[in-house]
């Protein structure tokens, strides 16, 4: 069971006002909340983030939701009333980072844009995360992970050939824009301590994954021509990928031209090191439709357990394919204590995937539950921002703000 109070993260004294929703930014603010920042969720007041109402749930609680806001707190606002406004510039006034990731311009018509925010609070780092950017052509086209997979071209490479095209089934298009906001994010919090301004921040979608695109775009500008779908097989390096066994398939991956000795030899097959069609990378890449069937036929003969084990004593790099379950009960994330239990005051004990980094061997902070929606607002309003419960009440009276009732007390 993670204790919340052993360690603080080297993110502490950071306050983070976070107004994004569904994935693209609440990837962005958990991570930064994993390194220990203060992340404050801003929701609707009446259904609280769109992913809290996406199935599958546990007592009411949505599996999405859970697995991108760990972590934060939950404050509920509404922002078309001035009231909620006001509470949410006062927030941001007193906050080092704001994440939104509405479309270009929603935010400066209901008054919370960079300009705006910036005026207040010199130093604030403002981060903007959309599908495509301010400056795009496509700028007011809604943006969802599948639709900047498709203009990205990782969709028409992300399949075997001849099959219909495919998305990625991690939602990397979201995924990017996130982790491309975090890297801007802490690019700015460390010139603002040089120079005591702040930055505003912005990511599209579409950018974050063309830019991973690597090497495959580089085939495109050294060749002019796009890369071909080839599955899980390698643009430029053969044999890669998976091979098929007797009762299922094996990853082996031959980077260099040891490996793909230690392989030849691990197939029985020491001839293939010398054959001229096979001996160096270009020569195998050309020849590839006649290499891969020989692999082939030698590996289904055996199956996939003798594979992995005669693979590893060849030293020859391998992989079984898992599935999530089986990935995520392996050694190797049990050694690493990858997934962690919180405890949350309705539905109990829930297993969560920390963060990856850790600092001098140990995570940068530990997770609290994902709160449910409102559950901080009168707390951070009283404790916060110096507001009395009969405020409060008042707010709540109007609808400017949404609270679990008795969620607070007057001392906190």
């Amino acid at each position: 069971m993670t204790d919340n109070s052993e360690s603080k993260g080297p993110l502490s004294g950071i306050r983070v006002l976070d107004f994004s929703r569904i994935l693209s930014g609440p990837y962005a603010s958990m991570v930064l909340a994993d390194l220990g920042a203060e992340v404050i969720k801003v929701e609707p007041i009446e259904k609280g983030d769109e992913t809290r109402g996406f199935p599958p749930f546990r007592d009411g609680m949505s599996h999405y939701y859970i697995a991108l806001n760990r972590s934060k707190k939950s404050v509920a606002l509404d922002l078309k009333k001035p009231e909620g406004v006001k509470v949410a510039r006062e927030l941001a006034a007193r906050s080092d980072i704001v994440l939104e990731n509405f479309r270009p311009g929603v935010m400066d018509r209901l008054g919370l844009g960079h300009e705006a925010l910036k005026a207040e609070n010199p130093g604030l780092i403002y981060c903007s995360i959309s599908g495509f950017g301010a400056n795009s052509p496509h700028r007011d086209r809604p943006a969802f992970d599948i639709v900047a997979q498709a203009l990205s071209g990782v969709m028409s490479v992300n399949r075997e050939p001849g099959q219909p095209p495919n998305k990625l089934g991690l939602p990397l298009g979201d995924m990017a824009g996130s982790i491309f906001s975090v890297f801007g994010i802490l690019a700015a919090l460390h010139e603002r301590d040089v120079t005591g301004h702040g930055r505003h921040v912005e990511v599209a979608m579409l950018d974050s994954l063309i830019a991973m695109q690597g090497y495959l775009s580089q085939i495109y500008f050294l060749t002019g021509e796009s890369p071909k779908p080839v599955g899980t097989k390698h643009q430029s390096i053969v044999p890669y990928g998976s091979f098929p066994t007797s009762d299922g398939y094996v990853i082996v991956a031959c980077l260099t031209e040891r490996f793909w000795h230690n392989f030849a030899r691990c197939l029985g097959r020491e001839d293939l090191i010398d054959d001229p069609r096979f001996s160096l990378y270009q020569a195998r890449l050309e020849n590839r439709d006649l290499l891969e069937p020989i692999i082939n036929e030698r590996m289904i003969r055996d199956d996939t357990a003798y594979w992995l084990e005669r693979l590893s004593t060849f030293d020859v790099p391998n992989a079984p394919i898992l599935s999530i379950g089986e990935a995520l009960e392996q050694d190797h994330v049990k050694a690493h204590g990858l997934v962690e239990t919180v405890r949350h005051p309705e539905i109990g004990e829930l297993k969560m995937v920390r963060g990856p980094i850790l600092f001098d061997g140990k995570p940068a902070s530990n997770a609290f539950a994902p709160s449910r929606l409102g559950e901080d607002t009168q707390a951070v309003l009283m404790e916060e921002l110096g507001y009395s419960r009969e405020e409060c009440e008042e707010l709540l009276a109007r609808s400017a703000i949404g609270a679990r009732m008795g969620s607070c007390t007057q001392d906190g």
